[in-house]
């Protein structure tokens, strides 16, 4: 996704610039193959004792452990494949059974409303998991002309990402080709499920 200049006035917390960069990860390894430089960024984080860091730690070793060929050919058997992947990473696919419906045409009203274009360069549909991943972190850093609020966010997540992510990536988790997205799926999987109670906690103050 293209951003538009983000507005530095505005004070965020750490906390959300983690969540920024916990959603800017995930992107950066869903993308597309992940280059050499991603690789060696992965290998250098230190996890820890929470659920997010032990996946992460593990994520950490794979990147050390594994050719990185090997790794970039596991992303394509699970998202490109010989006519298809063994997943497909869209909100469409995954909220009824076919690419390029209303979940997509409903996200792209919500992008026009918002301020966000579709980057020349990308040729995925828009609801691609890593697509709406960079937009969360957007919304939370102000890529789009303001940082969003909790409940702006909130909105949108339930919207676009809650009904399907946490699936996708428990089955990304489970997937057969996945070693080294195994863990990936897990931190999604956890994070998803951190943010959902987290806004749903926001609600009901």
């Amino acid at each position: 996704m293209s951003n538009m200049n983000a507005n530095a006035e505005h004070k965020i917390d750490d906390e959300d610039i983690l969540r920024a960069e916990l959603y800017s990860f995930l992107a950066a390894l869903l993308r597309v193959e992940p280059q050499d430089n991603l690789l060696v960024s992965v290998s250098q984080i230190s996890g820890d004792d929470t659920p997010i860091g032990k996946a992460t730690g593990t994520l950490s070793y794979l990147a050390k452990e594994m050719d990185a060929a090997t790794i970039r050919s596991e992303y394509v058997d699970l998202f490109i494949g010989v006519g298809r992947g063994e997943l497909l990473p869209y909100c469409s696919y995954y909220l009824t059974g076919f690419l390029n419906e209303k979940p997509l045409a409903n996200l792209r009203q919500d992008m026009a409303s918002i301020g966000i274009a579709r980057a020349e360069n990308v040729k995925d549909p828009e609801d691609h998991i890593a697509s709406l991943c960079d937009m969360m972190a957007g919304l939370i850093l102000g890529n789009f002309g303001r940082p969003y609020s909790l409940q702006e966010q909130a909105t949108f997540f339930k919207k676009h990402i809650a009904p399907w992510a946490g699936l996708f990536f428990a089955d990304l988790e489970a997937a057969k080709s996945a070693v080294f997205y195994a863990p990936v799926g897990t931190i999604g999987r956890i994070f998803m499920d951190i943010e959902s109670q987290a806004f749903d906690m926001g609600e009901s103050r």
